[in-house]
């Protein structure tokens, strides 16, 4: 029969009044003046399950065993004056808002780019908190708390273990849950965490920095006093392991859930771009906690209290904890809208119907398992939906080649900015900054590209994987350029002789005759730059006598340094506070093949995780992130930071000298450190690129003549739909 059209020109029905679907009964041959040309059974499948208009279609998921329309002639009226309400074939409510409290104006974002905006702001705040701020501000915290390299590597990893004991509870239960809900809840203690990441700053008392203008001056007070408390200081590392933590357990639904939810609610080819853009927000996080923490470190720790030192100085110590506080709050805020989504949106049945399966095909036909409908709703079936994982041989390489990723991302971006602040030559803001500057184009650009070619070529699973491989192969190319370093500044006592001839044996030895009448101590650090171009370990250590400050950048300028060669220039035995600036010719070539390593390791970042979920069932997708996540964090995540947090304490020139106990790292060997970084990529890009090929090689597709649909789409006996077949009218463009 001919069906009438709508306003807007697709097939289905004009509705002159408003629709409440929220009382069932039987279906009558006749529903009001709109349905008189239909029977009952006509205009159900009308409409999808969860109470939406649709075409007259047949939906394999639709059933008038339990009808979603229902009048009587007494309350008609009635009824259609409350407007509409979003109700699915269970009977669950599908509107936006907290319990009863369900208003109108929420329903506009009660939609796949509603969810995706909070979603994006979430993981915004995630990435710019755990993977921004910390990774800034963690030579502050190491500065300001007397932590060594390692420890602060154990605190950016106390996150990662924290994802990992939550993961297999919040991704099996909470996929079969109201991810809405556990997301919410997720980002709320995402924020209590910031919360108390901030909270030592004010817990501790006031940071007092002796500068070397009042003590460092050869012939001046040379007494300084051990603090006795400086070393319980270090305690605080506990209650930055505990905020990580709760970090960790906060985002760990935003990642699995958060992706899943998605993904369920949207087109399977616009699927990839939605989280392409979902994880482009998580890279333009760390991106603008780099940029954003690098500014709030040039303002002094002690808010409104005056400091003779500058940032440059290496006892400067900045308001690393500002950030964090604002983070904290905004987490708290955004947490309240997600809290009110439905556990899935009006509309999503449609793409559920027409998705096409590719997970792999085992051999003994267990992953027939997983398309019952109440499989992995008990506990009872959680070691099963372990096993059938385990037998996926693609899923398992995807999740190593993941791991070996996460371990180069992990430990560069822990460490990234103190290598550019080594290498350089450059103080803890400014190389912050420049991490940021590289992370801004390359992780997010390389995260939104790699969605978009999965969806621009419609890449099937096999090619999604090739795609992950050639980005790992450009990648292990372009990190030989570790190979190169740029060359330490000349220091007095450290990397030279006062003379300027070698150290023997690498030994330090900062005692010299130009220096030895100045009685000077090792625990007052604070490097000058003489005007013959060499760092010296304090004004007291170069010999000098008097002290000013520059008119043309405020810097304090040391004059009468006994150990500066001096020559007929005048000022030629002065210095200046602060480390000799680099001027390594090698840095525009470091700076750009940095930017393609992050970039084409980023770049594979989804269409990975893109291939993880296609190699799966459908009812397995959330815990099947949630076990990735668990592997690539036990692999990768945890190891990472520790790993290179040790690599780099063994290229230390320089260590803290604290009243006889050994503090933080002063200055770094360059070559030693490009030398261990090198080492590192080329091994786990090696890694990742053979997990890769064999996840290729052992993948295997669905019967291309059988083609079946999702397991969900299946369950009422009709499993032939197509990709190719043409998409329900109505669908939602992106």
């Amino acid at each position: 029969m001919a069906m009438p059209r709508n306003s807007t020109g697709e097939n289905g029905f004009s509705f002159t009044q408003t629709l409440d679907f929220s009382h069932p009964s039987p279906c009558p041959s006749e529903v009001g003046r709109t349905f008189d040309a239909l029977s009952g059974q006509e205009a159900c499948r009308t409409l999808l399950s969860n109470g939406t208009a649709s075409s007259g279609v047949p939906s394999p998921s639709d059933s008038c065993a339990q009808p979603l329309c229902s009048t009587t002639p007494g309350d008609e009226e009635t009824q259609f004056s409350e407007g509409i309400k979003y109700v699915s074939a269970e009977g669950e409510e599908l509107a936006c808002g907290w319990g009863g409290f369900t208003p109108g104006c929420l329903q506009l974002f009660n939609t796949s780019k509603g969810v995706l905006f909070f979603l994006c702001v979430a993981s915004f705040l995630q990435g710019m908190t755990v993977n921004g701020f910390i990774n800034t501000v963690i030579t502050s915290i190491e500065r300001r708390f007397d932590l060594r390299s390692y420890q602060s590597g154990l605190i950016a990893s106390s996150y990662d273990i924290a994802a990992c004991v939550c993961l297999t509870f919040v991704s099996y239960f909470g996929g079969n849950g109201h991810k809405p809900r556990w997301l919410g809840w997720g980002v709320l203690v995402m924020g209590l965490g910031s919360l108390l990441f901030a909270l030592p700053h004010f817990t501790t008392g006031r940071y007092e920095a002796r500068s070397a203008a009042e003590v460092g001056v050869c012939g001046g007070n040379q007494s300084l006093p051990c603090a006795q408390a400086a070393s319980s200081l270090s305690s605080y590392r506990f209650v930055f392991m505990l905020g990580q933590f709760l970090h960790g357990m906060g985002a760990t639904p935003l990642y699995t859930l958060g992706v899943t939810y998605l993904d369920e609610n949207v087109k399977t080819n616009y699927s990839p771009v939605y989280i392409a853009v979902f994880y482009t927000a998580a890279i333009l996080g760390p991106a603008a906690g780099y940029l954003v923490g690098g500014m709030f470190l040039n303002i002094y720790t002690e808010i409104g209290r005056e400091t003779n030192i500058a940032p440059e100085n290496t006892l400067w110590v900045g308001a690393w904890w500002i950030g964090f506080l604002g983070a904290g709050a905004a987490s708290l805020l955004i947490s309240i809208p997600i809290l009110g989504y439905p556990q899935r949106l009006p509309g999503s049945q449609r793409y559920i119907v027409m998705r096409v399966s590719e997970a792999h095909q085992l051999k003994d036909g267990s992953h027939k398992k997983a398309s019952d409908p109440d499989f992995g709703k008990t506990v009872k079936d959680l070691p099963r939906s372990v096993l059938l994982l385990l037998k996926n041989p693609t899923f398992i390489f995807l999740c190593l080649a993941g791991a070996t990723e996460a371990t180069l991302i992990a430990g560069m971006s822990t460490f990234g900015p103190k290598f550019l602040e080594s290498q350089f030559s450059l103080s803890a803001s400014e190389a912050a900054t420049f991490f940021g500057y590289l992370v801004v184009p390359a992780g997010g650009g390389g995260t939104f590209l790699g969605g978009f070619l999965v969806n621009k070529f419609k890449l099937r699973c096999s090619g999604i994987i090739k795609l992950c491989l050639l980005c790992t192969v450009s990648s292990l190319l372009a990190i030989f350029i570790f190979f190169i370093h740029c060359p330490n500044m000349p220091m007095a006592g450290v990397t030279q002789m006062y003379e300027g001839s070698a150290l023997p044996g690498g030994q330090l030895n900062l005692t010299a005759a130009c220096n030895a009448e100045c009685g000077c101590l090792q625990e007052t650090y604070s490097p000058v730059c003489g005007s013959d171009n060499i760092m010296y370990y304090s004004p007291c250590h170069a010999g000098c006598k008097k002290v000013s400050e520059s008119l043309r950048n405020g810097k304090k300028v040391y004059h009468e340094c006994s150990c500066i060669q001096k020559t007929l220039l005048p000022g030629s035995s002065d210095a200046e506070a602060g480390k000799c600036s680099s001027s390594c010719a090698k840095r525009p070539l470091l700076l750009f093949f940095m930017f393609v390593v992050i970039l084409f390791t980023f770049l594979s970042s989804i269409p990975a995780l893109t291939a993880t979920l296609r190699c799966v069932s459908d009812r397995q997708r959330s815990f099947a992130l949630g076990i990735q996540w668990i592997v690539v964090r036990t692999l990768g995540g945890i190891p990472g930071p520790i790993a290179f947090g040790s690599m780099i304490d063994k290229s230390c020139l320089l260590w803290q000298d604290q009243c006889g106990e050994q503090g933080s790292c002063y200055v770094y060997q360059n070559s030693a450190m490009s030398r261990y970084t090198l080492i590192a990529g080329l091994v786990y890009k090696v890694l990742g690129t053979t997990f890769f090929i064999v996840a290729c090689l052992l993948y295997k597709p669905p019967a291309a003549e059988s083609a079946p649909g999702s397991s969900d789409a299946s369950e009422n006996g009709n499993s032939d739909l197509q990709e190719h077949k043409p998409s329900l009218p109505a669908e939602e463009d992106i």
